[in-house]
């Protein structure tokens, strides 16, 4: 099978690809499991240390990252950049704090000594999609990898140049050969991998149906797994708000990677006194995104990642539509490429597709709510329960809203955005598990109690 690379705004062929023959993947892995002898048996200290050439290595090629990036999958160039130095941030940040959040852990029992101690489990698989090429991988894996094990990625099929590249940047930065592994394969043949029981541990970020299918393999051979589904982001505008800072940050929380984010604001809920006044706000904001080749460094919406998105973002205006919906739509659409225009959808209703399922494009559906009590309800409506926005002048009134919003990460007046320093993870079919943070750094360990007496 070949494995294509197309770019989104020429539509053109990048690269192509021979993909991994199951043998091939066989003999990588294996070589893995020898890696993780060796690299399971250095401490926490030593393991960080190749972190920093990875930093190097990252800031140094960060153009050539980045236009591989927005060659691959239509990022923005300054998007791309800015995700090529976020990987870095990344790696600075475990390389000063992995051995902390790794040391044992004392307690006392009245035993001599007990305590608990966190060690690795093996080779862990991370499949990981497109829409993030550079950083989806680094944030699966650098945690993973500083706890001792070892990482194979199987990568999303639209940007096998990104996968490649990034075995290359630890390579170059000095790390033991096989201690991160690329597998060009398509998801069937991962799955098969998994079936085979031949990893110690599964981290997915993708669809609930594909999701829903690994954790099912993953149980099967009882292995630890970490899920990131998606969301369907509630954004709740309540009447103290201040409304132009919400409607500025709105815009970039919903078109920013041209709405194909997984934590991207998707559902505007306003309660009727304010609403108004933040669709015109709103509206004036959306006016002044640049649409356009996104190498122009003056691009703020690119084209979407592959032609089939555009079919399938068209199918959810129509039922929009066919439901009463008013859609605005802004920006003269290119000539060539896989592009779809901001679309402004005024007088959204929770029954629209738009509003119950994860929208991977530039649509921004507002949906008025009587008053706050309604918009809770409203947000926790859908099957998702990743991130939430809250706006309000009362911090104290945000805050207690936040504790009844059901979701993984809750931002007042601000976006919700991934943060090393931060878990990050979702409830309900949002998935499971948290990447990220301390608690990141221990979803593939065995936390072993240790207990001493005379």
């Amino acid at each position: 099978m070949k494995i294509k690379s197309v770019n989104p705004y020429t539509e053109e062929v990048n690269w192509i690809y021979d993909s991994f023959s199951f043998g091939e993947c066989e003999t990588r892995i294996e070589n893995s499991r020898v890696a993780f002898s060796m690299w399971s048996s250095l401490s926490v200290y030593e393991r960080t240390k190749y972190l920093v050439g990875v930093s190097e290595v990252l800031r140094r090629n960060n153009d050539i990252y980045a236009e591989i990036i927005t060659t691959e999958m239509g990022k923005p160039i300054r998007q791309s950049r800015d995700e090529v130095q976020k990987c870095a941030w990344l790696c600075d940040y475990y390389a000063e704090n992995a051995a902390l959040f790794l040391k044992d852990e004392v307690v006392d029992t009245g035993a001599e000594k007990s305590y608990v101690t966190f060690e690795p489990l093996g080779v862990i698989l991370g499949i990981v999609p497109w829409n993030s090429p550079f950083w989806q991988v680094f944030r699966f894996a650098i945690p993973t990898m500083c706890a001792g094990n070892v990482c194979v990625v199987k990568h999303a099929s639209n940007v096998p140049r990104s996968a490649l590249e990034i075995e290359k940047v630890f390579l170059e930065a000095g790390f033991p050969e096989h201690v991160f592994n690329t597998l060009l394969i398509d998801l069937k043949t991962a799955m098969e991998i998994i079936e085979e029981d031949m990893v110690d541990g599964v981290s997915f970020t993708g669809s609930i149906g594909a999701g829903s299918e690994i954790g099912e393999l993953v149980g099967g051979v009882i292995k630890p797994l970490v899920l990131e589904l998606g969301g369907s982001d509630p954004f709740i505008v309540l009447e103290d708000a201040d409304i132009e800072k919400a409607a500025k940050v709105a815009v970039k929380s919903r078109f920013l990677n041209t709405g194909q984010s997984y934590i991207a604001a998707k559902r505007f809920i306003v309660v009727e006194d304010v609403v108004v006044d933040f669709i015109e706000a709103f509206e004036l904001n959306i006016q002044e995104l640049k649409i356009g080749d996104p190498m122009d460094e003056e691009t703020d919406i690119g084209p979407v990642a592959k032609k089939e998105f555009v079919d399938s973002l068209e199918k959810v205006l129509k039922d929009a539509k066919k439901k009463g919906a008013k859609p605005q739509i802004y920006g003269k659409e290119p000539e060539k490429g896989f592009f779809f225009r901001p679309t402004l959808i005024p007088a959204a209703s929770s029954d629209m597709k738009v509003c119950n399922m994860e929208v991977f494009g530039p649509i921004a559906p507002v949906i008025t709510a009587k008053d706050e009590n309604e918009a809770v309800e409203i947000a926790n409506s859908t099957e998702f329960g990743l991130g939430a926005e809250v706006w309000s002048g009362n911090l104290e009134r945000a805050e207690k809203l936040a504790k009844r919003i059901r979701s993984g990460f809750v931002a007042i007046n601000g976006m919700v955005k991934s943060d090393p320093r931060l878990p990050f993870g979702g409830v309900k079919k949002s998935g499971i598990g948290r990447e990220l943070s301390h608690y990141g750094v221990k979803e593939f360990v065995n936390v072993k109690t240790v207990v001493v007496n005379k």
